[in-house]
């Protein structure tokens, strides 16, 4: 059964999973702007100091993969459209390199300024943690789940969440924090060039 987790928890994982899917999901309010919404999610592989060690550890809809093979995006969903997670995220904890200490969960509204939408237009968002049995497992069994129940109403993205290492175990922090200024404001925040 999955622990449903509030905005600032924080709990360890089972230190037996070795594979992660991150599932995101949301609904779009009736909105007559005339524009489909197109969320994407992202992780951060950072560093001690809560920054990226370089680009490459920045894995979204146009950098599906880490090199290491430790985080992998499964590809972009452009509507949102349909039952369960919109976008999902890969995670082999045994693959992630030495120096990367924390990972950022965020989504973010693809061209949300021209197209005038932020996540006040966003409901029924989620994040939840599955565990895999191996990285064959598609499906595997949900242990956490976030549900973002604030109203975020000027905000174009979002850091939904953190898993980070903590004296040699990970653990999952619920976060939903927001920025304007969508994901390039994220992206200078963790020290991306954009």
């Amino acid at each position: 059964m999955a622990i449903n987790l509030h905005k600032g928890q924080r709990v360890s994982l089972d230190n037996t999973m070795t594979h992660a899917l991150v599932g995101l999901g949301w609904d779009i309010n009736k909105y007559d702007g005339g524009f489909d919404f197109d969320l994407d999610a992202s992780a951060f592989l950072l560093g001690e100091n809560g920054m990226l060690q370089r680009d490459e550890d920045f894995v979204f809809y146009n950098n599906l993969q880490h090199p290491s093979g430790a985080v992998t995006h499964t590809g972009d969903n452009l509507t949102g459209e349909g039952e369960g997670d919109d976008e999902q995220i890969l995670i082999d904890f045994t693959k992630i390199p030495e120096n990367i200490k924390k990972i950022a969960i965020c989504v973010t509204i693809h061209d949300a300024q021209a197209r005038r939408q932020n996540f006040g237009q966003v409901s029924n968002a989620y994040i939840r943690i599955a565990k895999l049995a191996d990285e064959f497992d598609t499906t595997g069994e949900t242990v956490l789940k976030f549900d973002l129940e604030e109203e975020f109403s000027i905000e174009t993205a979002l850091v939904v969440a953190e898993l980070y290492q903590k004296n040699g175990e990970w653990k999952f922090n619920a976060i939903a924090s927001g920025y304007q200024g969508g994901l390039a404001a994220i992206c200078r925040s963790y020290g991306a060039n954009v």
